[in-house]
């Protein structure tokens, strides 16, 4: 019996982007999957789109995040919706450090507003580093929580891994046994799950 599939999956991948590292890029890059994927099979979110499109002068001014968030919420509110699973990838590589908010809280809020919104067709999955501002605004929120960093398989692969560079790289063959290890050692101390 084959499994019964999401029929809407919308991967998105911050890592190395940066223009999805802040609110706008990543409501760009959602709408746009959403649009491909539910405009063709159902009018209304055309009609939204065409909406957002009239108000921002035919396509001649940028809309606002407000307004992309309100278009985003519109065509995932809808009636009789697919079920659309959402998943976002290194969360944590939204910058932190400038404005305020930063482009990360701005992401964070934009994620809170949508698990919020306790859709029943819209399902939510983020990937991240715990950093300790993301697991603030991430932690009651949840209803599925799963940590990598502190598993032992996820750490005995990063070792194999390190051991397996070591062993392998023509220059580090050559090294002292002692030196190895030390190596070893100090990456896979320091690799903190990741």
């Amino acid at each position: 019996m084959q499994p019964d599939w999401p029929q809407w999956r919308i991967i998105i991948s911050i890592f190395r982007d940066d223009k999805k590292q802040d609110c706008y890029g990543l409501l760009s890059s959602l709408l746009s999957s959403l649009l491909s994927q539910l405009s063709v099979e159902r009018d209304s979110c055309y009609d939204i789109l065409s909406q957002l499109y009239s108000d921002n002068a035919g396509g001649t001014r940028k809309p606002t995040s407000i307004a992309l968030t309100q278009c985003m919420k519109a065509m995932l509110s809808l009636p009789g919706q697919d079920h659309v699973y959402i998943i976002v990838d290194a969360l944590d590589e939204c910058p932190n450090i400038s404005g305020t908010p930063s482009a990360r809280e701005e992401v964070l809020d934009l994620v809170e507003e949508l698990v919020n919104l306790n859709l029943p067709n819209v399902h939510v999955c983020l990937a991240s580093r715990p950093e300790i501002d993301i697991r603030t605004v991430l932690d009651p929120l949840t209803s599925l929580q799963i940590s990598l960093h502190n598993e032992k398989g996820q750490n005995d692969d990063i070792l194999t891994y390190i051991k397996y560079v070591v062993h392998s790289d023509r220059t580090m063959r050559k090294w002292k046994e002692e030196d190895k290890q030390l190596v070893i050692d100090i990456l896979s101390d320091k690799a903190d799950g990741m």
